[in-house]
């Protein structure tokens, strides 16, 4: 018989809300809300500033480093290296400084007395609050611009196969945890018959066992994770036990220790709860398991709430419980699907009313994941900049997408539920009476034999009772409505998890904001120091060159030549001049006036722009002994 989809109208059950309306609402909803605009929110943490600057040119030697973040972060030692231009430490080594004042987070290193002139390279890594590392490098020169060594990590901390295989085990968790609680809920609310069936069981009992296994392989790669990058390490026992005093080890932990409690609530449930027959003890059983286990899932939900991106930035104390919310409702809803999927294709007793109460079921989860959804967009998001132009936005525009044509599937299903009737199974089919001894067993057959001839008789009895729903045109439209929903479902969880993982919108916009509207590198004066050897007699001695203000616009130079004995040195002829090859400006030359013995100056220099300039210096000291030294500066 060939099934047809239902007519609009054709089901009894009562809809307050058509899934497509649903659909409309949320979308229309989210959107509008994240553009509420809120203050400020981080989640990954992000450098937002550092002194020196990125690039910038200072005349002598800072006595220490200092990096500025958007959100509070763990250091450890070495978590902020400086590295000379022959890639040896230039800083103390000693742990990070925590200079934070106020909102402000900011951590600095001590640099080693007397560094040379030269480019710097400073390498740092951390854990973001949120519990992702986060890592980066950049560069500042002390005097002039120099070549350098420095050879950094080609991946980012968090990667390689470490990366991979702890993202891997991220995504497993999520599903586990998915099928464990939604599979429960399932059972326990919608069809506590379920609780005997054989595939409902196998189906909890692999959330559980994948759940525990994949916060097992975080456990122990938390520290090459955020770390050195090896596999190796993951049986580093002190690095165990620095992962074991983090946020984000201690929310393993406690997941580990809820799940044990977890596994006696699935040995209750299909255990007691299962053989259990008079009605009044069965209801109190079912409302202590509907209490415990709620307790239990929210616990393992929180271990997610309160090391991940709800239990940073603004208003984590409401944000927190919301996600947990949250997290409990797409397990009701995915995992509900699953266990609805699995009892439609494997089991042939699930009744209509069973099919009925999910939907109620995946009808309020839908309403708890719209109103969580729209304070976590927002609380994310806040910006249209932010929803369209980062990785965080359009992931969640695709995940609210997946969500609108997993309403419109469900849709169908909800029509198909409507129609939904428990086929009769005719007489002929049902097990008979055993009213009268077996003659086989009387005649003394083999009790085993017997035992064995009753399991077989059952077996063929449920394929002929599967086999008439089977022929069921309603009960296959809705299997098949059920299994597209359940295919969505998977893509949609594989996003869910991806957002997790990803710097939210708000941050990255306000990262990006705090770098274009930081300061320039404050302006100084340049100071530059050149031996010279123009090869006669009395031709060794040093330039030395000052620039001031040192940016761009008019400038004072001042020249001074001292000879090889250190006193001022007069010479013929003294010329200077300035090219900005990477613009091809100059040679802009410059001609000093003597003030006094080996001193010279000229006022109102000209430096077009900014950029690294290349300082060219003729000295004559004699009629034919003369020689053009250079140097290159940031100006300005």
């Amino acid at each position: 018989m060939t099934a047809t989809a239902p007519r609009p109208g054709a089901s009894p059950i009562r809809r307050p809300f058509t899934a497509a309306a649903l659909a409309a609402a949320l979308v229309s909803l989210v959107f509008g809300l994240i553009l509420a605009g809120a203050g400020p929110a981080s989640a990954h943490a992000a450098l937002t500033g550092s002194d020196p600057q990125d690039g910038a040119v200072v005349a002598t030697a800072p006595k220490e480093v200092t990096l500025t973040f958007s959100e509070a972060i763990a250091v450890g030692d070495g978590s902020i290296r400086v590295l000379d231009p022959s890639s040896k430490r230039a800083d103390t080594g000693v742990e990070p400084k925590d200079l934070s004042d106020g909102s402000t987070v900011r951590y600095g290193v001590e640099l080693l007395p007397g560094l040379p002139d030269g480019t710097y390279t400073v390498a740092w890594q951390a854990i973001s609050a949120d519990s992702h590392p986060i890592s980066g490098a950049f560069t500042f020169s002390i005097g002039a611009p120099s070549e350098t060594t420095v050879a950094l990590p080609s991946e980012e901390v968090g990667g390689g196969p470490v990366g991979v295989v702890y993202g891997i085990a991220r995504y497993v968790a999520y599903a586990g945890f998915t099928l464990l609680v939604g599979g429960a809920a399932f059972v326990l609310g919608c069809w506590p018959r379920g609780a005997s069936v054989r595939p409902m069981q196998r189906l909890v009992v692999r959330g559980w066992v994948t759940l525990t296994a994949a916060t097992l392989v975080m456990l122990l790669l938390r520290n090459p994770y955020t770390g050195s990058g090896k596999f190796a390490d993951a049986f580093d026992l002190d690095g165990l036990q620095a992962v074991l005093d983090t946020k984000p080890g201690a929310a393993l932990v406690s997941r580990l220790l809820l799940l044990g409690a977890a596994a006696l609530f699935i040995a209750v449930l299909f255990g007691t709860y299962a053989r259990r027959e008079d009605a009044v003890e069965k209801k109190d059983l079912t409302f202590g398991l509907a209490v415990g286990g709620g307790v239990v899932a929210a616990g393992i939900a929180a271990t997610w709430a309160m090391s991940e991106h709800a239990s940073t930035g603004i208003q984590a104390g409401i944000a927190m419980p919301v996600d947990v919310l949250h997290l409990l409702a797409v397990a009701a809803w995915l995992g509900g699907l699953v266990s609805l999927l699995v009892a439609l294709y494997r089991t042939p007793d699930i009744g209509s009313e069973a099919v009925r109460r999910f939907s109620r079921v995946a009808f309020g989860s839908v309403l708890v994941l719209a109103a969580t959804g729209i304070y976590q967009s927002w609380r994310q998001v806040g910006s249209w900049s932010a929803l369209t132009g980062t990785r965080y936005g359009q992931l969640l525009i695709l995940k609210v997408v997946l969500i609108a044509v997993l309403l419109a599937v469900a849709w169908f299903s909800r029509r198909w539920t409507g129609r939904l009737t428990d086929t009769a199974v005719p007489a002929s089919v049902e097990p008979e009476a055993a009213t009268e001894p077996d003659p086989e067993v009387a005649d003394g057959v083999d009790p085993e034999r017997a035992a064995q001839l009753a399991r077989q008789q059952a077996v063929l009895t449920a394929t002929k009772k599967k086999r008439i729903r089977d022929a069921d045109p309603e009960r296959s439209g809705l299997r098949r409505s059920v299994l597209a929903e359940a295919a969505i479902a998977v893509v949609l969880l594989a996003v869910t998890t991806v957002l997790t993982s990803t710097e939210p919108g708000r941050t990255e916009v306000e990262a990006k904001g705090a770098s274009s509207s930081a300061p320039a590198p404050a302006a100084g004066p340049v100071n530059l120091s050149m031996p010279f050897d123009t090869g006669g007699q009395n031709g060794k001695g040093t330039v030395r060159i000052d620039i001031d203000p040192g940016r761009t616009g008019s400038n004072e130079m001042h020249v001074w030549v001292d000879g090889s004995d250190g006193k001022p040195m007069d010479v013929p002829e003294l010329k200077v001049a300035l090219t900005l090859e990477a613009q091809e400006i100059g040679p802009l030359p410059v001609v000093p006036d003597r003030l006094a013995e080996g001193h010279w100056s000229a006022s109102g220099v000209q430096i077009p722009m900014a950029g690294e300039w290349k300082v060219d210096v003729t000295v004559r000291t004699s009629d034919i002994d003369q020689v053009t030294i250079d140097k290159n500066v940031k100006i300005g």
